[in-house]
């Protein structure tokens, strides 16, 4: 991910007990919480669909998929809980977050290649890393949360 003198925007986001980004550019819109209709037969991360705009969109659970704990959150702070709806490739997918953080700009020396192993997302899943003075933050690389098979299992439920 890092290339000299490139700054990224990552829309960040806490998930569990750790602070996530993705790259601006991949998130279509940050939505609050619907109502969710299960989908028979779907991967235990699958939650369901929910329709936007005349769209229906898989949500995926990233706590169930990587044994996230939920956090508990304050009856302010649940305002900012939803989902990030993003763009993978021309289809749509909603995430589940804890809570939205803010939009940050990130310098591609402040970049860290990931430890082995962080709380429950593995390496293979993560862009980079970087310190910050609250802790750290930890960059998804979107496209590797779900491989090509998978997709095509999401893509078939929702028709």
């Amino acid at each position: 991910m890092a290339e000299k003198d490139y700054q990224y925007q990552l829309v960040t986001f806490q998930l569990g007990e750790e602070l996530y980004g993705i790259d601006i550019m991949d998130v279509k819109e940050i939505v609050r919480v619907q109502e969710i209709r299960p989908i028979p037969n779907a991967p235990s991360y699958v939650e369901g669909i929910f329709r936007l705009r005349h769209e229906f969109i898989p949500i995926i659970n990233l706590h169930r998929r990587f044994h996230l704990r939920k956090i508990n959150l304050g009856d302010d702070e649940e305002l900012l809980s939803g989902f990030i709806i993003i763009d993978l490739d021309g289809m749509k997918l909603g995430v589940i977050i804890d809570k939205v953080a803010r939009v940050v700009t990130i310098e591609s020396e402040q970049i860290q290649p990931p430890p082995q192993m962080l709380t429950g997302i593995g390496a293979e899943y993560i862009q980079g890393v970087v310190h910050q003075d609250q802790g750290y933050l930890i960059i998804l690389d979107i496209r590797k949360l779900f491989n090509p098979k998978e997709l095509q299992k999401i893509t078939e439920l929702k028709s």
